[in-house]
């Protein structure tokens, strides 16, 4: 299932992570999460083929708030932390495991600090303006949500709720990506948004 607007021979290579997290087609992959001793967050991604793609392991209370993802070899693709004490609420993503100033890829903050959907802009590290390269639209009642580069959608996430499996620590999320879209980004954003 395509995400409308996307899909010409038009549109641009979105790489933010990296090329290898492109694909040339429509992807859909599974992201599933179990909180492990009430300290620990784990998160697996899966291709349609049920190989998995991505590990992100990160504590859920300790004040650093750090997340390393992780390619199926075990190698550092890319780390998440949240700044603390700061209004609005800032993740910064670095590539591989360091938090180097020179590694930084991004910063994903809040829209505005009251909010009624949940949105979040995200900045490249070269954008010098006040427009921001993504723009990340949610509802505040679930964790589904699309993500937008100007207006168009390229990417989109549903949150599969389930009572059961939240009573025992799992969640599961439908990730559709559009063709030449950086997968492991968007991975990144959903982790942001769940923290």
């Amino acid at each position: 299932m395509a995400i409308q607007g996307w899909g010409g021979d038009e549109d641009p290579i979105i790489s933010v992570i990296g090329d290898q997290f492109c694909l040339p087609y429509a992807a859909e992959l599974v992201v599933k999460k179990k909180v492990q001793a009430f300290s620990n967050a784990h998160y697996d991604v899966y291709g349609a083929t049920g190989n998995i793609l991505l590990q992100v392991d990160g504590s859920v209370w300790n004040l650093e708030r750090k997340r390393v993802m992780r390619d199926p070899a075990g190698l550092p693709v890319l780390t998440m932390r949240e700044k603390a004490f700061t209004l609005p609420y800032r993740w910064l993503i670095h590539q591989g495991e360091g938090s180097y100033r020179k590694n930084q890829l991004c910063t994903v903050r809040l829209s505005q600090a009251l909010q009624i959907k949940r949105q979040l802009d995200v900045f490249l590290v070269g954008n010098q303006t006040k427009d921001s390269d993504f723009h990340v639209t949610g509802s505040l009642s679930s964790l589904s949500f699309k993500v937008y580069k100007g207006n168009t959608v390229i990417a989109e996430v549903i949150h599969n709720f389930k009572w059961q499996s939240f009573c025992k620590g799992k969640e599961s999320f439908m990730v559709r990506v559009q063709p030449e879209v950086d997968y492991a980004f968007i991975v990144a954003l959903l982790i942001v948004i769940i923290k």
